[in-house]
């Protein structure tokens, strides 16, 4: 070993460290720090008046097993599947057809299916109330043609719609994604052996572009499961989801070790959605 290595190596951790650094101490302070402050309160008790009391108890896991919060939690991953398989039927068709378009057409759908993150949440989910209030354009539309008014507003309908059109684009870019970088020779090769297109699809296309449809169906169905905004303005507060009652334990009960609990069950429902998509992304990539 030369002088000039121990240099050059210590040269190259600085780098890494300089470049890494922002990125892990961002983590650090806006993700583990809260999540480890959340993870803490799980074991303590509500306090007379709210807040914390530091002292060791096992009841918050407990009440988890109530009916009423199993409930809530069964009402909600039944809205976030809905919206999650809805999302996978519109989501798909479409980024096989952007990913089909010429280049130039390409660059123009994608912006397209973007160009809603660029106005603001809010104000997007109250155009959504506008449409399906009982006086509102779609409303005005089924008068017209004898089939209304109809109740659209405050409804489980409306709040799965408002999360698929929130987090649709979520579901087509990572499914763009995949379809597009398969390889056009793999379709080419299963037409010349006389496969019809819908074997094609269900055969190659599709087991292929499996990565991009977990990945999509995760990114859907965590924030539909976590959302509370649009349960409470699209829902009218009738129908409570996991976010509303997090929402509600922290700001409203003042019940942060339950709150905590229960956001913690969210994040753990996550890790294990991520843990499944990674496992049955590599299962696929080897059947591949």
């Amino acid at each position: 070993m030369t002088a000039r290595q121990p240099v050059r190596v210590l040269g190259k951790a600085s780098g890494r460290l300089a470049t890494m650094g922002p990125g892990f101490g961002f983590l650090t302070v806006f993700l583990l720090v809260p999540l480890a402050l959340v993870l803490s309160y799980t074991v303590f008790r509500r306090g007379r008046f709210g807040g914390v009391v530091h002292e060791p108890t096992g009841e918050n896991f407990a009440r988890l097993a109530d009916p009423l919060y199993l409930e809530v939690v069964a009402g909600s991953v039944k809205l976030a599947a809905i919206t999650t398989l809805l999302a996978l039927l519109l989501g798909y068709p479409t980024a096989y057809l952007i990913a089909r378009l010429p280049a130039r057409w390409k660059v123009i759908a994608l912006v397209a299916v973007v160009l809603p993150f660029w106005t603001n949440f809010l104000i997007r989910t109250y155009a959504w109330i506008v449409l399906l209030n009982s006086e509102g354009p779609v409303n005005s539309g089924l008068k017209a043609l004898g089939l209304g008014p109809v109740e659209l507003l405050y409804t489980d309908g409306a709040i799965v719609a408002g999360l698929l059109y929130a987090y649709l684009p979520l579901m087509i870019l990572p499914l763009y994604s995949a379809v597009e970088r398969l390889d056009p020779e793999l379709r080419e090769a299963s037409a010349n052996l006389g496969a019809r297109p819908a074997r094609t699809f269900w055969s190659v296309t599709l087991p292929l572009s499996l990565p991009g449809v977990l990945t999509g169906c995760v990114f859907v169905f965590v924030p539909s499961l976590g959302n509370f905004v649009i349960p409470e303005l699209l829902g009218g507060g009738r129908r409570i989801m996991v976010g509303n009652l997090i929402r509600d334990q922290f700001l409203k009960a003042r019940d942060w070790p339950f709150g905590s609990v229960l956001a913690l069950a969210v994040v753990a429902v996550l890790v294990l959605l991520l843990f499944a998509q990674a496992w049955a992304a590599r299962r696929a990539g080897r059947g591949a």
